[in-house]
């Protein structure tokens, strides 16, 4: 009886051991570095959240608060002048405006619809009638459509550490 119970307390230990082995390997293989182009500081990714978490998580901040966060999704558009910013898709419709901390590193110009994993903070802005349509002239919007840009917006905003595109 005490050696069943001895092996069923070793085949407990060796299963669980073995099953977080595991998970902690298809966590790490599933951002397999060699699959992304790293932009700014570079980092692990870890617990990222997709499009719909991370829009869950801009709802419940107030203007004034922060999150540091990572999180995953489709860059909707890029600064076509020199790639110091993006949109990224959260999902019914909204999008994060990423901008990279202290104007250090820029994405490709070309990265619009690609997928990206960023690290950073993400907080609640209000951004001027004036920057609204210097972002639209950055990203080439015609001059009719920067003049319709009459109020200030809500802004889900995020200051990149970090990105990596998929390649």
């Amino acid at each position: 009886m005490k050696n069943s119970t001895y092996l069923l307390m070793l085949l407990f230990v060796f299963t669980t051991f073995t099953t977080q082995s595991q998970t902690k390997k298809s966590t790490a293989s599933a951002y397999n570095a060699s699959n992304y182009t790293s932009f700014g500081a570079k980092f692990q990714p870890n617990k990222v959240l997709t499009e719909k978490q991370m829009l869950k998580k801009y709802k419940s901040l107030k203007k004034g608060d922060s999150v540091k966060v990572q999180f995953k999704s489709i860059i909707k558009s890029v600064c076509k002048k020199k790639g110091c910013w993006m949109n990224m898709d959260l999902s019914d419709g909204q999008k994060s405006f990423v901008k990279f901390k202290d104007y250090a590193f820029f994405v490709p110009l070309n990265a619009d619809n690609s997928e990206a994993i960023i690290s950073g903070t993400a907080f609640v802005t209000v951004v001027s009638v004036d920057e609204l349509r210097h972002y639209a002239k950055d990203a080439g919007k015609p001059q009719a459509e920067i003049n319709k840009i009459t109020k200030p917006e809500v802004t889900y905003s995020f200051m990149a550490d970090g990105v990596l595109i998929k390649n």
